[in-house]
């Protein structure tokens, strides 16, 4: 829908220079919970103060220059809510009609995506995400009630029952990490495509030094959402060189209904 400009002036002031005189629509892609607001050439994503959150205005700020990411122009946190004005990426997400009417196509870009991320030299990443600490911050959200059966996928409650099954059986069941630099929501409309190359990322609150099969596992959860399918997969890891791993799919898959 488009805002008119006098809701703009709920906005703090530090904004209002950049929505002036331009059209303005609010995006409703993705399950961030954040309020996504589209400019011609930029983008204001405005989210309640989280770790998370903060994490993300801080990869931008290290990736730029080793990714395709989109440029900051303002970053802020006011009255509990997190400000993030950047640049509006060229290209459309790869979950675009025009996308998933060639799923192989995708899929091989997917695949590139992929390739760009563990590229990334992790020696001096700030952002740890290996399964050490993302299992005690799977543990810390359930404890601290952040969340709770009614959150979780109906096949995930027929296979475990609660919440707390679930999360014991992947801290008894690790797999061996295969550690590389993640996006960590490596989803269908968080990936940029332009043309034949892959044009940005977004959302990359959960970046950092993890387990590649964790992007590998939500890029497949999100293809099979977005094609209907599971057929458009294959092509992913045939561009991938490497083998379908269904356990460690399933794993990650599971360990993200946590976050």
């Amino acid at each position: 829908m488009n805002r008119q400009g006098g809701e703009n002036a709920a906005l703090p002031a530090r904004l209002l220079p950049y929505m002036q005189g331009v059209p303005i629509v609010r995006d409703s892609i993705g399950c961030t919970g954040a309020e996504v607001l589209l400019l011609p050439d930029k983008v204001l994503k405005v989210e309640r103060r989280s770790d998370e959150s903060d994490r993300e205005r801080a990869a931008y700020a290290w990736l730029t220059g080793r990714l395709p990411v989109p440029r900051v122009y303002e970053a802020f946190e006011e009255e509990g809510r997190n400000y993030l004005l950047m640049e509006r990426l060229s290209g459309e997400m790869a979950c675009a009609p025009e996308r998933l009417a060639h799923p192989e196509r995708t899929a091989r870009l997917l695949a590139e995506g992929l390739r760009l991320l563990w590229r990334v030299d992790t020696g001096a990443c700030p952002f740890d995400e290996r399964l050490s600490g993302k299992l005690l911050r799977a543990r810390a959200r359930l404890e601290a009630g952040l969340m709770d059966a009614a959150e979780m996928e109906p096949e995930t409650l027929r296979r475990f029952g609660t919440p707390q099954a679930a999360l014991r059986f992947l801290e008894r069941n690790r797999p061996p990490e295969d550690p590389a630099f993640t996006h960590g929501d490596y989803c269908l409309p968080n990936i940029f495509l332009l043309g034949e190359t892959v044009s940005g990322f977004i959302d990359l609150g959960r970046a950092g030094v993890g387990d590649r099969w964790q992007d590998i596992a939500l890029c497949v959860r999100s293809m099979r959402r977005n094609f209907g399918s599971d057929a458009g997969t294959a092509p992913l890891f045939e561009a991938l060189g490497l083998a379908r791993d269904e356990a460690r799919i399933d794993y990650f898959i599971l360990l993200d209904e946590f976050f």
